[in-house]
């Protein structure tokens, strides 16, 4: 069985109504979040040409953009918990938007790397932790579902921004596109308009009433500082390496993160080198994108199925695998049919990594840890993905061939994957050695706490008894002197 922990939320999640449009919301801006570093590898060439840089430098584009996503995590977690998805949604899609249109006028690629990187990086991060914190909050039992749906906004948005770039590129060249598509980003302020907050049931003051303020100063100042103490504590919560299941999960992502977006950033590339023309070859993103917009959503379906769900860690390595093998096999590819072929099992796969990514850390962590271990896993996360690209490129500046890149890849992610697999069974298995002894605490804290409860309410019931005795007592030791009172002299 999955170990996932009780469910700790103060409230019954809608499982539905408004929340399938944040959902639709999420999908907008969680599809600019992960498409936007991927499809930007269309202008790779055209800078290149117009720069005068190489591969691996061009690389550092991507990379550091996803890198600023991933690394933003926890400040977007405070900020998220401070204000609320909305408003750093809407804060988010003006970021990027304003990022695509000062790179516009760069002339260098350290304007480039500042602007698309890292604004345009950090804008992405808020879009992105935003929207799967709030689809937490709304969703419980049908949440593999929703956060399918969501994810699916990655693939459709790969495969309609891909063709569009490079029909922007051929009519307005790389600045007038990049202008174009910082327009098209601000769209991500209307999808955070549409997350609306969850409205929770009210809950009774912890200080004392109004009234009483002046008397108590400093016990409802010292419950003040306890709440900031423990948002510092929800900020950098080291607690999660003391978790098993967490350290095994966050240890194969960080694997698999590392080969996951080189063959993103360099198939249109390999295609051109192939022989394949340009647009064709910005096709190939497309049909990626295409696999990969039904496959989400349907991985969602079968990790919800009750079968499925108990056991979603094993289902997560098996899709690593099968991504890790889809690039093992890809320098096999000579003709644009085997391409589409590599291309279409790759978004299989890839579709199915990225729908169970975040629902495995929920089913791990539940809901009210999840957007802390989110942000701690997604800081973590920027090194290897920061690293990733830029090794695949200069695996192809030292070689002059894009193999290399691929097997780089695919033998890093299956290793990720086996990795997740193995190291599952020996968790589950310690897990159910554990339990006995779980039982057996909790059974001893059970039976002490009856025993107090008994001894409590004994003393409670000789105390009554002794209170009626007392004063009969006290009645009859004053009666004599009542009598006499009352007697005349």
């Amino acid at each position: 069985m999955s170990p996932a922990p009780a469910v700790e939320l103060d409230y019954k999640p809608l499982d539905g109504g408004w929340g399938w449009v944040v959902v639709f919301g999420a999908h907008i801006s969680i599809g600019f979040a992960y498409s936007t570093p991927k499809v930007l590898s269309i202008f790779f060439e055209a800078i290149q040409e117009d720069l005068g840089a190489g591969y691996s430098e061009m690389a550092w584009i991507s990379s550091i953009m996803l890198a600023a996503m991933y690394a933003g995590g926890p400040v977007s977690t405070v900020l998220v918990n401070r204000f609320g998805s909305r408003p750093i949604v809407i804060l988010g899609g003006l970021m990027c938007g304003v990022s695509m249109v000062v790179a516009s006028f760069g002339s260098s690629l350290l304007h480039l790397y500042f602007c698309i990187g890292v604004i345009g990086g950090c804008g992405l991060s808020l879009n992105l932790n935003a929207s799967l914190t709030i689809i937490s909050k709304y969703f419980l039992a049908r949440r593999p579902l929703a956060n399918g749906l969501a994810m699916a906004g990655s693939p459709v948005f790969v495969c309609v921004l891909a063709p569009a770039n490079e029909y922007l590129l051929q009519k307005f060249g790389w600045r007038g596109s990049l202008l174009i598509l910082g327009g098209l980003m601000l769209n991500c302020c209307v999808a955070g308009a549409l997350m609306r907050p969850v409205i929770l049931p009210r809950k009774p003051s912890t200080c004392a009433p109004l009234k009483n303020v002046e008397e108590q100063p400093n016990k409802c100042n010292t419950r003040l500082k306890g709440s900031c103490m423990n948002n510092a504590k929800k900020f950098l919560d080291w607690t999660f390496f003391k978790d098993r299941g967490f350290i095994i999960y966050l240890i194969g992502n960080v694997v698999f993160i590392f080969g996951a977006y080189a063959p993103f950033v360099f198939l249109s590339a390999y295609a051109i080198s192939q022989g394949i023309d340009e647009y064709s070859a910005a096709y190939l993103l497309s049909i990626t994108g295409f696999v990969d917009m039904f496959v989400r959503p349907s991985t969602g379906l079968i990790a919800n199925n009750k079968w499925v769900r108990p056991r979603i860690q094993y289902f997560f390595s098996f899709a690593m695998i099968f991504n890790g093998t889809c690039h093992l096999l890809c320098p096999l590819s000579k003709s644009y049919a085997f391409l589409v072929t590599y291309a279409v099992f790759f978004g299989m796969s890839f579709g199915m990594v990225f729908a169970l990514i975040f629902e495995c850390l929920m089913d791990l962590m539940g809901n009210q840890r999840f957007p802390s271990a989110v942000g701690l896993v997604t800081i973590i996360e920027c090194f290897p993905i920061l690293l990733g690209p830029p090794a695949g490129g200069l695996l192809v500046d030292i070689f002059g061939e894009y193999k290399y890149l691929f097997l780089m890849s695919g033998s890093v992610i299956v290793i990720g994957g086996l990795f997740l697999f193995l190291m599952n069974i020996y968790n589950y298995y310690m897990l159910e050695r554990e339990k006995p002894a779980e039982d057996r605490e909790q059974n001893q804290k059970n039976i002490e706490n009856h025993d107090q409860s008994t001894s409590d309410a004994e003393m409670k019931a000789a105390m009554e008894q002794t209170e009626p005795q007392a004063k009969e007592k006290n009645g009859a030791q004053r009666d004599p002197c009542l009598e006499n009172a009352e007697t005349p002299n």
